[in-house]
């Protein structure tokens, strides 16, 4: 069963179960305040919460082809982010122990989503933090937007 903490989690939590289709994808950038459109202008992907207490979260960038060499491939990395593990509702966050992730470096880790639903619709905001795909690009913060599937 997914661990709730404070007045609202328990309703947050039941909110979020099931599975939810990315709609759009934003990360703003903290020292120029630019929203860019990081993974292109029609990215796709899903979030899927089970009753049980997992997530599986998959992001992928517009236009992704099929890579040919080791630098498509590698390329090919900063427009995706992948990551299963269980989660906890605390207050309007979700927390995910991350326990496999297309990044090496969030095993292990636990991130931190500020989430708010309204009817089929959810936002999610991360903390400020520098993002594997563009560590490049400084500090950032993502805006997402997921309706339900």
């Amino acid at each position: 069963m997914t661990r709730v903490h404070g007045e609202n989690s328990s309703d947050l939590a039941q909110q979020l179960i099931g599975t939810w289709e990315l709609v759009s994808y934003q990360v703003e950038d903290k020292k120029s305040g630019e929203m860019i459109e990081a993974m292109g202008d029609c990215p796709r992907g899903r979030v899927i919460f089970t009753a049980d207490g997992w997530v599986a979260f998959n992001l992928e960038g517009s236009s992704r082809q099929p890579a040919v060499t080791d630098w498509d491939r590698a390329q090919l990395m900063k427009t995706l982010v992948a990551y299963i593990g269980r989660y906890r509702i605390e207050h309007d966050q979700w927390i995910t122990r991350v326990e496999t992730a297309w990044a090496p470096e969030w095993v292990g880790t636990e991130q931190r989503r500020t989430v708010t639903v309204d009817g089929a619709h959810a936002t999610v905001i991360t903390p400020w933090r520098e993002m594997p795909n563009w560590a490049d690009r400084g500090p950032s913060r993502s805006l997402i937007r997921f309706r339900r599937a």
